[in-house]
């Protein structure tokens, strides 16, 4: 008797300790954040960046006119999804392009955790919008 009243304790106290990831609404506001700072990257510096999604996280890059090289200073390091993340989009992996005025190809792209999803939009005018 002892041994099951320990044992429901045990399980009460699991199931109300939180889960020490962050939600999935905190992982999608910092992709939502670094697609609006590539966009503001691709405006101030007259240039074109791209960020590249997958199952795995994401990256940026810029174009030259020639080739497309990694962007990896200041805020643009490669990224991964934190654990339990998984992404879906239309197509796998997504690339959203910035072009110099921040103007982009619409892209969708939803991040969910166990039962809550989260999408993160971008309009042809390279807006960003998270939908719960």
């Amino acid at each position: 008797m002892t041994v099951a009243i320990i044992g429901l304790a045990a399980g009460a106290v699991m199931l109300t300790v939180p889960d020490p990831r962050p939600p999935v609404g905190a992982e999608a506001e910092r992709f939502a954040a670094r697609l609006t700072r590539a966009r503001e990257e691709a405006v101030l510096a007259n240039r074109v960046v791209a960020v590249e999604a997958d199952a795995a996280g994401y990256q940026f890059s810029t174009y030259d006119g020639l080739h497309w090289s990694p962007l990896t200073e200041g805020p643009f390091r490669d990224e991964t999804w934190r654990d339990g993340t998984t992404m879906t989009a239309g197509m796998t992996p997504v690339r959203v392009v910035f072009d110099p005025t921040g103007i982009a190809d619409p892209a969708r792209i939803t991040l969910s955790r166990a039962d809550r999803a989260v999408v993160v939009t971008v309009d042809g005018a390279g807006e960003v919008v998270i939908h719960d």
